[in-house]
């Protein structure tokens, strides 16, 4: 699995860090989500598609590999 957030449409909401906070954590500087090292593990697929899910922008894409 493979889990990428968008940089240039990710806008700070923070719903994907809210939703799984083991897949997600978000930039002090500007708030924007990135992928904690291991939220690509496959047992966080479920988290990361409902995180996905969430984003208001549609910054986030999970693909399975």
């Amino acid at each position: 699995m493979k889990v990428v957030v968008d940089e240039n449409h990710c806008q700070g909401h923070g719903l994907c860090f809210m939703t799984s906070p083991q897949v997600f954590a978000l930039r002090e500087e500007d708030g924007h989500a990135y992928v904690l090292p291991g939220g690509d593990d496959p047992a966080n697929e479920h988290a990361a598609r409902e995180a996905a899910e969430s984003c208001p922008e549609r910054a986030i894409s999970v693909v399975s590999e």
